[in-house]
């Protein structure tokens, strides 16, 4: 049995299959290997960064964005969010089409080429307050704001949307697909449990796993460039973390439009009621990391380097190729105490670990003509965005 094998065998075994260009790890390998000690742990993530070398060489990539909070109204309740607001609360914004412009006229002048939009899930239905809001700006539903305004920033400005809205319909995500290259949704985990009273996803609807994973298989059917990922620390085992990879792994297999996985690590907020909730520490996270990259060795895989403070250039080690979406403009409004490092920074740091740090699209290289086929608006802007590789076309800052 697997359990039965030390974990830096395990891993010796695991580079050898990276190596090989062959099968993934098992399950009960995962599950063993994010139990890894700390003498382990360097056979671990050499293994990863073996895959990594063969699959993603070389390069890692980021893209330079602004961060658009079209609404932090929202309907779910997480244990861990300082993001969303109830209408009488302070700091209940939505944004006006003349805030999103102007962010995102800041955001050209600075070399961006995402506009992120994050949003609350649903909030109209549970409040009036966001109905009548929506009235005023002239939409039935906030998804119907939400491709305008995508279609706005498409057509009078040289930035690319990537929505964020939460959990959609099948229809909602072929209109989506029209006026942005890629969508995104965090599975964050396939355990249900974490619904149950005083856990992470108690009074959060939008967070049922199944719901979550019919979104992205509806968006595989539909051919969309797709980022999702998970949120380690919330509550989940590890045997629940390994399943929620594998979920994300075998919706690609099937349909292969997941752009990128995310691994992200929970950080306590205060005002919440997981405040004092332990976070996962570096090792935890690099054994993730790891694992994450030796299940889906072909992937593209990212972890956020604001959350990891001063140490994130250590992320590198755990087998990432991205650095996901960084601002030169706009704060982490999920994460707003976790500044985003500077490119400046960013380049040095990733550079002094062996790498080229390119600019990517909000949608990868590899899925460009695949986002372009969703709409012609789509694909004349891809084609004055994108250089021959289908990273993003050097301007000036």
């Amino acid at each position: 049995m697997a359990f039965a094998v030390p974990s830096d065998e395990l891993a010796a075994r695991a580079a050898d299959l990276a190596d090989a260009g062959t099968e993934p790890i098992s399950r009960e390998a995962a599950c063993r290997l994010l139990r890894a000690n700390d003498e382990e742990l360097p056979s671990l993530l050499a293994a990863a960064q073996r895959a990594r070398a063969k699959f993603k060489p070389g390069v890692i990539t980021y893209s330079r964005k602004v961060f658009l909070p079209l609404t932090n109204l929202c309907r779910d309740y997480c244990g861990y969010c300082t993001f969303r607001r109830d209408p009488a609360d302070v700091g209940a914004h939505t944004m006006t089409p003349d805030e999103v412009m102007e962010v995102v006229r800041g955001g050209e002048s600075m070399g961006c080429t995402e506009a992120l939009f994050s949003l609350g899930d649903m909030p109209e239905a549970l409040f009036p307050e966001m109905r009548d809001t929506l009235r005023r700006l002239g939409y039935k539903s906030t998804l119907h704001y939400l491709e305008a305004m995508c279609e706005k920033v498409l057509r009078e400005s040289s930035l690319l949307p990537h929505p964020n809205p939460g959990v959609m319909s099948a229809e909602w995500l072929e209109r989506l697909s029209r006026v942005a290259p890629s969508l995104g949704l965090m599975l964050e985990t396939t355990s249900a449990r974490l619904l149950r009273k005083n856990a992470a996803h108690d009074n959060a609807p939008d967070k049922e796993p199944a719901k979550r994973l019919r979104v992205i298989e509806d968006a595989g059917r539909q051919k969309i460039p797709f980022t999702t990922g998970i949120l380690i620390g919330i509550g989940e085992t590890l045997e629940e973390r390994v399943d929620s990879l594998i979920a994300i792994r075998d919706l690609h297999e099937k349909y292969g439009h997941i752009q990128e996985v995310i691994v992200q690590n929970f950080r306590a907020k205060s005002g919440t009621p997981m405040a004092h909730w332990p976070e996962p520490g570096r090792g935890e996270m690099l054994r993730t990391l790891a694992v994450a990259r030796l299940l889906m060795p072909a992937m593209n895989l990212q972890a956020p380097p604001n959350l990891s403070d001063l140490h994130y250039a250590d992320l590198l080690d755990g087998g990432i190729n991205d650095w996901g979406g960084i601002s030169p403009l706009t704060p982490d409004f999920i994460n707003p105490e976790k500044p985003w490092p500077h490119l400046d920074k960013l380049r040095q740091r990733t550079e002094a670990k062996g790498f080229e740090l390119r600019q990517r699209l909000p949608v990868y290289p590899e899925f460009v003509e695949r986002a372009a086929a969703h709409s012609d608006l789509l694909a004349e802007r891809l084609d004055a965005s994108a250089d021959a590789d289908g990273y993003a076309q050097k301007r000036a800052a």
